[in-house]
């Protein structure tokens, strides 16, 4: 699986977010099941909450964590994905 570069491969780590790297990408899972994506940059989910886990579907932001302090649990976008006034 190992493949020579001349650069090293570039991975940014997103606050509350995903892990983003440069591609192509393979992904083996705790289960052994191995998979490729041919992007150039690939989104690689850390919250498990993915419905195409591994790759990061962004549903880290439509269910973050309430606040500290009984704030509202949708965060500062209401259930339809508007933001409240």
């Amino acid at each position: 699986m190992p493949c020579e570069r001349d650069t090293p491969r570039r991975v940014v780590v997103e606050p509350s977010g995903p892990v983003l790297v440069e591609g192509p990408v393979t992904v083996v899972a705790d289960d052994g099941e191995a998979v490729t994506s041919d992007r150039f940059m690939v989104a690689i989910c850390t919250c498990r909450r993915s419905r195409s886990y591994p790759w990061c579907d962004t549903s880290h932001r439509r269910r973050s964590r309430p606040a500290r302090g009984g704030t509202d649990p949708s965060g500062p976008c209401g259930e339809n994905g508007e933001e409240q006034a």
